[in-house]
């Protein structure tokens, strides 16, 4: 019985490590992951769906925020400025 809470204890821990790691790996990752910029707005968007589009509607060193609205409302859009390292240019137009 005291071999069994002793086992019990250590896989645990090992649990814990492994979920610690992840969580701490996923805080790294996500920053490094690059919002693509489109060069014309998408004809459909999810619920709350964010795209970055490069249109003549915003000023220079600007790009419209879109986000899909659920049906019956109207999206969201809302000029942004971007670092040259947070967005990258799409090459293929959706």
């Amino acid at each position: 019985m005291i071999r069994y809470y002793a086992n019990a204890g250590a896989g645990g821990q090992t649990n814990m490590r492994s979920f610690a790691l992840g969580l701490i790996l996923s805080a790294v990752a996500v920053p490094c992951v690059a919002q693509t910029v489109l060069k014309s707005e998408p004809l459909s968007l999810a619920p709350y769906e964010v795209v970055l589009v490069q249109d003549a509607s915003c000023t220079a060193g600007k790009v419209l925020k879109v986000t899909g609205a659920i049906r019956g409302l109207h999206r969201r859009k809302i000029c942004v400025s971007l670092a040259a390292e947070q967005a990258s240019l799409a090459t293929a137009t959706p």
